[in-house]
């Protein structure tokens, strides 16, 4: 008798990487949280750019010589949530209100008109979390 097995209610998937806190781990952890996404079968947009995003500020702002930071993606019912923890939880980022003429500064912003959800959480010192969460579409 040939049987099919019950797939779980709520699958819970997740992947983490610790990466260099620089720009070439900032552009790994985009690239692996792209594949970790297609391997899933999930969109890889815009989750990727709220990774670059979010990568960017721990290798840039969250930077301490010689400690990494977190990538972290789960998936669990139709939400994505990607976490990136660094080691400057003394530095917690918020939203800059920037001009035309500013060269940097809208990194959040764009975290926050991307997403769904977003926040910062303190962790054990000295670390802290970035977080963003994307409701997923609707797969039959």
């Amino acid at each position: 008798m040939n049987r099919k097995l019950a797939q779980p209610v709520s699958c819970v998937r997740n992947f983490s990487v610790l990466l260099s806190s620089t720009p070439r781990g900032a552009r790994l952890a985009r690239l692996l949280a792209t594949e970790q996404l297609r391997t899933w079968g999930l969109p890889s947009d815009p989750a990727q750019l709220i990774v670059a995003e979010l990568a960017n500020n721990a290798a840039t702002h969250g930077r301490v010589p010689g400690r990494n930071f977190q990538l972290l993606l789960y998936v669990v019912r139709d939400t994505l949530r990607i976490e990136v923890v660094d080691t400057r939880g003394d530095r917690l980022p918020c939203l800059r209100h920037t001009t035309s003429a500013d060269q940097t500064g809208r990194g959040l912003t764009l975290v926050a008109a991307l997403a769904d959800r977003w926040g910062v959480t303190p962790g054990l010192p000295p670390r802290k979390t970035v977080w963003a969460e994307l409701t997923l579409p609707v797969t039959e």
